[in-house]
């Protein structure tokens, strides 16, 4: 049941998207997370305090969830596949990664450099006021294919699991992390925990997208998939998350560029390790080039992790 409600979830989240009109439930929980840090977050014991927060988050939302589902189940088993298949739908981000990173290409097609680097400061940590155009079109295809994991297939991995409710825990561990694991002052003790756990729920979802990428997409330059493998796994583990560099990684042996290089963080430099070759200079067309990878993988991804689960589940009856 879980695999029709995760295709029809992916269906539904690229036809329609986020909602526009009302508050999406990722911020119901980034509210709640704000308002348990502030009361939190000081004094002694943060480490403790920030297991607290995240054990606090997790549960509330897989009670918030688990009971809509169960509700609407109670009242009709087609009721309730409709919920959860909108429900799961919510936790994913096909369509607004594709309009954020479509917002800078056409800012870049219209040749307006400014509005480009503004709307890739929507969407990326580092600073963009003086970016040129190769590193603007670097900036989106990073963003694109590491939340081809974090904002697509690792939920679509939960929801297939666990349905509506595995998905939103995992938007729940991810927001934590997201809003809380930052290694400074403030935040390097009490998140701590979501750091930890948020790359403890990537492992799987993350290595299984890269790898699924890396063998059913179509290389722009033509390498033997043993060579390609060996410089994927290679160039992943000198990305500073443990998880994103598999997406990263792929996604410039792929298309045959370079991703990595100097990042500005509030005007601080910093370097982060290259990945892939620059066979290809940085253009505005590997921006389309990521997105339809997302849509490609995020299929291949479905088919995969559904098939197997259908298949397992056959086998016990």
């Amino acid at each position: 049941m879980h695999v029709l409600i995760g295709l029809g979830a992916v269906v539904v989240d690229r036809c329609v998207g986020d909602p526009k009109k009302w508050t999406h439930p990722v911020i119901w929980i980034g509210q709640f997370i704000a308002f348990l840090e502030k009361h939190w977050n000081k004094g002694n014991k943060r480490r403790e305090k920030g297991l607290g927060l995240v054990i606090v988050t997790v549960l509330t939302t897989a009670v918030a969830v688990g009971s809509i589902v169960w509700v609407s189940y109670t009242l009709h088993w087609i009721f309730g596949i409709v919920v959860e298949i909108i429900l799961m739908s919510l936790a994913l981000a096909q369509k607004s990664l594709d309009e954020a990173a479509m917002l800078v290409y056409n800012a870049l097609e219209a040749e307006d450099l400014h509005t480009a680097r503004e709307k890739l400061g929507w969407i990326v940590g580092r600073d963009t006021e003086h970016l040129a155009e190769s590193e603007i079109v670097r900036g989106v295809v990073e963003t694109v294919s590491e939340n081809t994991s974090d904002g697509v297939t690792a939920p679509l991995f939960y929801g297939l699991l666990f349905g509506a409710t595995g998905a939103w825990v995992y938007k729940a561990i991810n927001t934590l992390d997201s809003m809380v694991a930052y290694k400074n002052e403030r935040y390097k003790d009490f998140g701590f925990a979501a750091a930890k756990l948020d790359d403890a729920a990537n492992f799987i979802p993350s290595r299984i997208t890269g790898f699924l990428l890396l063998i059913l997409t179509k290389p722009a330059i033509c390498k033997p998939i043993a060579n390609r493998f060996t410089q994927w796994r290679r160039d992943a583990k000198n990305h500073p998350s443990p998880n994103s560099g598999y997406l990263e990684a792929a996604t410039a042996i792929q298309m045959g560029i370079r991703l990595g290089g100097e990042n500005v963080y509030g005007g601080k430099r910093s370097f982060r390790a290259y990945m892939g070759q620059p066979y290809f200079k940085m253009e505005r067309s590997h921006i389309l080039k990521s997105i339809h990878q997302m849509y490609f993988v995020t299929i291949y991804f479905l088919t995969a992790i559904g098939g197997m689960i259908f298949a397992i589940s056959s086998a016990w009856g």
